[in-house]
């Protein structure tokens, strides 16, 4: 009886271990998003300087708005985990306009959010055919105490750039403030990124028509846009032109 049950134990582990080495092997990337290596700082450099300057858009494009509630049971990487019982919900614009066939991105998307901390821009731009680049993405943001009439207004720095790549890890560079005990990065270098970035989001608030037409949008939400009163009206709606 001994041997045969060696041979089922020898099985059973040889069965393990075939098992094993077919798992994929998982390979983990970590970005250094507040001090980017030269050679990503080239990258970012070279992806913001293909986005157009005058942007030519064709006649397609399409305006949202609505209003979305986080799930509280679904974990986003890079967000703490809301307290129990806890309800976080933004009013959002988007303006999506699509560039000609002959240029090298497809289109681009604006969005523009603002929950009860915080007023978020995003602009995104995609490439028709990725192989390197997929998407360009500028984010700034600015405190919601401010109205989204005065932010537009204004120039908000860029504090997040990202490159999504095509078979390769992201490139990020992010403005990183210091936290109680580790002093703040000397991002200095990478001031001409931001710089560009944000150039980059000013003109296309302008090519979008952003300034005017997200507070339009908000104000149907309900959303307080500027010292004046709040308007009434439904969120969730959404319009396509």
């Amino acid at each position: 009886m001994f041997p045969y049950k060696s041979l089922i134990l020898t099985a059973v582990v040889a069965m393990a271990a075939l098992a094993s080495a077919q798992q994929p092997p998982v390979k983990v990337n970590v970005l250094n998003v507040c001090a980017p290596s030269a050679d990503e700082q080239k990258e970012l450099s070279s992806a913001l300087a293909k986005v157009p300057g005058k942007p030519a858009f064709s006649k397609d494009f399409e305006v949202a708005r609505g209003h979305s509630t986080l799930d509280p049971t679904t974990p986003i990487p890079g967000m703490q985990p809301l307290p129990p019982g806890a309800v976080s919900a933004a009013d959002w614009v988007r303006v999506r306009r699509e560039f000609p066939d002959a240029t090298l991105f497809s289109n681009v998307q604006y969005s523009f959010s603002v929950d009860a901390q915080n007023m978020v821009e995003t602009l995104v731009l995609r490439v028709r055919d990725p192989k390197d680049m997929m998407q360009v993405s500028i984010e700034d943001s600015a405190s919601a105490v401010a109205s989204a009439a005065a932010m537009l207004s204004s120039t908000t720095p860029v504090s997040r750039v990202k490159l999504e790549r095509f078979g390769k890890a992201s490139v990020v560079l992010a403005r990183c403030t210091g936290v109680e005990g580790n002093p703040a990065t000397d991002q200095t270098a990478y001031e001409p990124i931001f710089h560009a970035a944000s150039s980059i989001m000013e003109r296309y608030r302008d090519a979008l028509g952003a300034r005017k037409t997200v507070p339009q949008e908000l104000e149907h939400l309900g959303v307080k846009t500027s010292s004046g009163a709040t308007t009434k009206a439904g969120a969730g709606s959404k319009k396509n032109r």
